[in-house]
């Protein structure tokens, strides 16, 4: 199995630094042990200043990942991680996008944050979303599609509340369909 490379991402802007070691050391560690492959952090950060749409105020998602893909190891699948907003054209944002069966995912911690949403900041449960967000994510580029299981990590979320039900794992038939595609 390609090795997980993980890829702090970062506009320049220091409100929009990119997250911090500790929490993707969490994340490397947790991604290493779940798809049984060596997971590194990239120690410098991509800018992703490109991507910006000035009158959304978010940064596009696919043009990110399309960068991503040119600019990284092709023999690693790669994980970008920012704490700035991600949109899609025909939605309001996204928490992360993938290409599906490519090498390439991006999540954000934007929306993930308990303060967004007018509660106390809970650092416990931003580790968990995200780490739910880029299981998922990084589920898409070993082919999974969205799973009816409300379960499963690889259900579609379109709120935190979705996230916070679902399970970091997958369930027997998304576990499956990964093993037999020859990943694990």
């Amino acid at each position: 199995m390609k090795p997980i490379h993980v890829i702090p991402l970062s506009n320049g802007d220091p409100g929009h630094a990119a997250p911090g070691l500790d929490a993707l050391e969490n994340l490397a560690s947790h991604l290493a042990r779940l798809f049984r492959t060596p997971c590194r952090i990239r120690p410098e950060p991509f800018d992703i200043a490109f991507s910006a749409d000035a009158g959304r105020g978010q940064f596009h998602s696919t043009a990110i990942l399309q960068r991503l893909e040119r600019a990284c190891d092709p023999d690693a699948r790669i994980l970008g991680v920012t704490t700035c907003d991600l949109y899609v054209p025909v939605l309001t944002f996204v928490f992360g996008e993938a290409q599906l069966d490519g090498n390439c995912a991006v999540v954000s911690t934007a929306r993930l944050q308990e303060e967004l949403y007018g509660m106390p900041k809970r650092d416990d449960l931003l580790r968990e979303r995200l780490i739910k967000e880029a299981v998922h994510e990084l589920g898409h580029t070993f082919g999974l599609r969205h799973c009816s299981d409300w379960r499963c990590v690889m259900t579609s979320s379109h709120a935190v509340e979705r996230l916070d039900i679902k399970s970091a794992e997958f369930c027997r038939a998304c576990r499956k369909s990964v093993f037999d595609n020859g990943y694990w």
